[in-house]
C-alpha cells in the first residue's frame, strides 16, 4: 500500500491528521489517491445520509454591506452594484413558494447591512417560524455581537454560517480592510457555538496570495472547532474588485477538500456549492460523489438574483434556482441520489423530521 494510502485511510478510521499529512495530502497529484480519497468519502457520507441531498433554500436578503472585502463584487466601495433590500413580505412569499416546492430550511444570506437591525431581523424570524413552524432557518448575515446571535437565536433561528475565509492572520488581512480582523471573525464563530447555533465556517480556495501551508491552517482549525456545517467553494474574481484580475480557483483542489473534510466530520452537512457549479458544469455532481450532502437553490426574486453578485458570472438559474427543481433532481438521479424533504440538521440532534423522498 502507498504510504499516501494509509494516510487516507487513517483519516478514514481516526477523522483527523497532523500538519505534515495534511500538506502531503494536498499536494499529492496521483489520481488513485485521489480516487481512494473520494471513494471513502462518499462511503462515508452514504453511511450517515444515505442517498438522500438536503435542500437548502437560498434567500438573499439584501446586497447593502458595510465590509469593503477586496474580492468581493458587493463591497462597500463598489459604485457598480444596483442596491435592493427585500421587504419582510417578499422574504415571507420567498419562504412560501419554497414551502410549496418542498423546501424545509431557509437560508437568509445578505451582505452586513445596518438597516436589518436586530429588531427588525428577530421579527422577521418569529415571522417565518410562525408561518412555518417545520422549517429549520439558517443565518448568514455576517460578524455580529454575542448578545445579537443570543437574540436572533431566541428568536428561532437554527443555523448560522459564518466563513472565516482563512485562518491565517497575514493573509486574513491581505483579503480585507484594516478595519476587519481575523481575530474578531473567530470570537465570533466561538460565540455562535457558545450560543448554541449549528454553526457553519468554510474557506476560499485558491484565494490571492494562498498558500497550501495556509490550506493546512484552515484544515487543523476546522479539525478542532468540529463546526456542524463546512462551506467550501473556490475563488472567483469579480471585475469591479481590486483583486479582480486574479485568477480563480482550484475546482480540484475543492472537491479534494470536500472529501478531507467529510472524513474529518463524516456527519457534517457539507454544500456542492453554486460557486463549483458556476466554474465547473459538473462541479455540483463532483462535489456530491465527493461526499456533499447538501445543494442550496435559489429562492431569491428572479428581479434580484443578478444583483448579489459576490463574484463573476454567479450561476442562479437553472438547476441553481427553485424554478429548475426537476432539472436539479434529474441531474442528482443521474449519479444515483434523490432529494429529501427534510430540515436535514446534523445529525444527533432530535428535531429533524421524517425525511420523505422527493
Amino acid at each position: 500500500m502507498y504510504t499516501l494510502q494509509k494516510v487516507i485511510a487513517r483519516l478514514n478510521d481516526t477523522h483527523r491528521l497532523n500538519a505534515p499529512e495534511y500538506r502531503q495530502l494536498l499536494l499529492d497529484d496521483d489520481a488513485r489517491n485521489d480516487h481512494l480519497l473520494h471513494s471513502l468519502a462518499r462511503d462515508a457520507a452514504l453511511s450517515v445520509f444515505g442517498n438522500g441531498i438536503f435542500l437548502r433554500g437560498l434567500i438573499e436578503v439584501g446586497n447593502h454591506c458595510r465590509n469593503n472585502c477586496l474580492y468581493c463584487g458587493i463591497r462597500y466601495g463598489n459604485p457598480n452594484v444596483r442596491r435592493y433590500r427585500l421587504s419582510r413580505e417578499e422574504i415571507l412569499k420567498c419562504c412560501a413558494q419554497g414551502y410549496s416546492l418542498g423546501f424545509r430550511t431557509f437560508v437568509l444570506q445578505g451582505g452586513e447591512d445596518a438597516a436589518m437591525s436586530d429588531e427588525w431581523l428577530e421579527g422577521l424570524i418569529r415571522s417565518i417560524k410562525e408561518a412555518f413552524p417545520d422549517c429549520a432557518l439558517t443565518l448568514s448575515l455576517g460578524e455580529k455581537s454575542e448578545d445579537s446571535y443570543r437574540t436572533l437565536k431566541a428568536a428561532g433561528a437554527d443555523r448560522y454560517l459564518l466563513r472565516h475565509e482563512t485562518f491565517n492572520p497575514g493573509h486574513y488581512a491581505r483579503l480585507h480592510p484594516e478595519e476587519m480582523s481575523r481575530d474578531n471573525r473567530l470570537a465570533c464563530i466561538a460565540a455562535l457555538k457558545r450560543t448554541g447555533y449549528q454553526t457553519g465556517t468554510g474557506i476560499m480556495v485558491g484565494s490571492p496570495w494562498q498558500t497550501v501551508d495556509d490550506i493546512v491552517e484552515d484544515l487543523l482549525y476546522i479539525q478542532e472547532l468540529h463546526p456542524e456545517m463546512i462551506g467550501i467553494g473556490p475563488f472567483i474574481h469579480h471585475k469591479d474588485t481590486p483583486l479582480g484580475d486574479m485568477p480563480d480557483g482550484s475546482v480540484d483542489m475543492c472537491i479534494k477538500l470536500i472529501s478531507i473534510f467529510r472524513l474529518m466530520n463524516n456527519r457534517a452537512l457539507i454544500p456542492a456549492t453554486t460557486a463549483l457549479a458556476t466554474l465547473d458544469p459538473e462541479g455540483r455532481k463532483k462535489g456530491i460523489l465527493a461526499g456533499a450532502n447538501v445543494v442550496m437553490p435559489n429562492l431569491s426574486p428572479a428581479c434580484v438574483r443578478g444583483n448579489y453578485a459576490l463574484y463573476e458570472d454567479k450561476a442562479h438559474s437553472g438547476a441553481e434556482s427553485a424554478e429548475g427543481l426537476d432539472e436539479l433532481k434529474k441531474e442528482l438521479q443521474s449519479i444515483g441520489y434523490d432529494i429529501v424533504i427534510s430540515r436535514g440538521d446534523y445529525p444527533g440532534d432530535n428535531n429533524d423530521k421524517e425525511k420523505c423522498i422527493m
